[in-house]
């Protein structure tokens, strides 16, 4: 059975001793909604007889307000559909003296104080390369490989058994169905020590970083950050008034003995040793066990990002940090985002038994609980074998991807272009030589090619030119014609440069050549 929708209606004041007749009022608050856009084109409004009942009055007067609005154009009256805002209503009707002010255009009296913290992260205002859905997109997924059926079914098996006490607020730790599976599956596939009172659930690894620096650092207090490193978890320590230590990655991870150096007493650091964000590299065993032993000296934290270590194609997985950690301070931060989707908004983090409480207290001033519908279908998906199944063919997918993905580039971009970290997950990194990295993404966004610069991950300066190139989401057969369109803005770059570097060109006179 159908049910109309009741429609929308304005705040509609009705005042018996106004010398304005009831029907005269009712048709002047929704003229003046439609022209101030309280109401949009298309919008239906409630029918005669319930809108008289909202209004306390008869129905006489909404009739003759209805009819004088339609007979206007205001109002249009549709089969099947009731009574709508017109569809056809002339642009003029927004410069009509009725029109509302801008809130851009008003005087604004008194102070606007904000925080200063505020201050510290730039406004929002995303680059062009990190909007669009195309060829080497770094955050994407194989979103058309996905088991659809399968979820589908879990979520129509869900649908059937809500009940009453479904819809009321959640443990603030999470479902325990999905913290037992999650934990059931990280102890066998990561390494992680843990129980499923140790996890609390997170809407993704950025709330999780969140949360962790609030309870973990107080503003001003330095935390060490992988250079190159991830660009979202910089605003995070931002935001909180941390101050960041970068520490140089190399080939065999984070340098612990350089972050030593620079700054023994930090009080925290963030690492991605699994596949390290953004070059990929694989923190080696004896930089793991030297980096614990600084934790456990300096009574820091290590805050470990596992963020798609299940994906790699030259050996087994590498194990966690965390299953190291004698002496339990490491944060264990894990996501469905790269192993399902992104929109699920589902993340954990793995903690000490002696911090659970701190970290549900903040969790708990942040949102109260995490929404608890898709919990319960993501824990039947990984406990029914589901999760297991598509983590294994998705690693052959993504293994002939990448394995595509390199043969192109070396073959298009030439010896000027060096590979790192092709070895597992999701992105590979390329450096070259002689470019501007951020020049090139804003071009290949104008060719559907959604690259990240490389210099973007990087704190200090000079940054390395290069790009971080995805491979989820690009299927094999278009690939090389998407590596074709990548050289092809590299080269006209790299010789654009140094057309301008010639004698008696403004890059010269830059480089103070005499």
């Amino acid at each position: 059975m159908k049910t109309a929708s009741s429609g929308i209606s304005p705040i509609i004041s009705i005042d018996r001793d106004a010398p304005h007749p009831l029907h005269q009022q009712v048709y002047d608050a929704y003229r003046t909604a439609i022209l101030d856009r309280s109401l949009r084109a298309g919008q239906r409004v409630p029918s005669t007889r319930m809108l008289a009942g909202e209004l306390g009055i008869s129905r006489l007067p909404i009739l003759n307000a209805y009819a004088q609005l339609l007979a206007e154009g205001y109002f249009e009256s549709r089969v099947g559909a009731g009574t709508v805002v017109s569809r056809l209503l002339p642009d003029q009707l927004t410069s009509t003296k009725l029109r509302t002010v801008p809130s851009s255009q008003k005087a604004l009296c008194g102070p606007r104080l904000l925080s200063k913290r505020s201050s510290l992260l730039n406004r929002f205002n995303p680059a062009v390369w990190s909007r669009g859905w195309g060829a080497f997109g770094a955050s994407q997924v194989a979103f058309d490989q996905f088991p659809f059926r399968i979820w589908n079914s879990l979520v129509t098996r869900h649908c059937r058994r809500l009940k009453a006490e479904s819809l009321d607020y959640g443990s603030p730790m999470g479902s325990l169905d999905l913290r037992e599976a999650i934990a059931a599956y990280i102890r066998t596939a990561r390494g992680v020590r843990c129980e499923a009172n140790q996890i609390i659930i997170v809407s993704g690894s950025q709330q999780a970083l969140e949360i962790s620096t609030r309870v973990l650092l107080d503003p001003e207090t330095s935390v060490w950050m992988e250079e190159p490193g991830y660009r979202l978890a910089r605003n995070v320590f931002a935001f909180n008034g941390c101050q960041i230590v970068p520490v140089p990655v190399d080939d065999s991870g984070l340098n612990v003995a350089a972050g030593i150096k620079q700054c023994p007493n930090a009080r925290a650091v963030l690492v991605t040793p699994s596949h390290q964000y953004p070059l990929g590299v694989t923190m080696s065993a004896s930089r793991r066990l030297q980096l614990l032993d600084w934790a456990e000296s300096s009574g820091s934290w290590i805050i470990e990002d596992d963020y798609d270590s299940e994906y790699r194609y030259e050996s087994m997985p590498i194990p966690s940090l965390q299953g190291l950690d004698s002496n339990a301070r490491v944060i264990y931060i894990g996501t469905f985002s790269k192993v399902l989707f992104p929109s699920l908004r589902l993340g954990y983090i793995v903690l000490p038994p002696d911090l659970v409480e701190r970290f549900l207290a903040a969790r708990l001033a942040m949102d109260i609980s995490p929404a608890g519908f898709h919990q319960a279908v993501l824990a039947d998906f990984i406990r029914e074998g589901h999760f297991s199944r598509h983590i294994r063919r998705m690693r052959l997918l993504y293994a002939e991807r990448r394995s595509v993905l390199i043969e192109n580039i070396r073959e298009q971009l030439g010896p000027e272009t060096e590979i790192i970290g092709g070895q597992a997950g999701m992105h590979l990194s390329l450096t070259v030589d002689g470019i501007d990295d951020r020049e090139i993404t804003n071009h290949a966004a104008e060719q559907r090619l959604w690259l990240v610069p490389l210099s973007s991950c990087y704190l200090s300066s000079p940054a390395r030119q290069g790009f971080i190139l995805g491979f989820g989401s690009t299927p094999v057969e278009q690939i090389p014609e998407a590596v074709s369109k990548l050289s092809a803005l590299v080269n006209s770059n790299r010789n654009g440069r140094r057309r301008k570097a010639l004698p008696g060109t403004r890059m010269e006179a830059r480089a103070g050549w005499p």
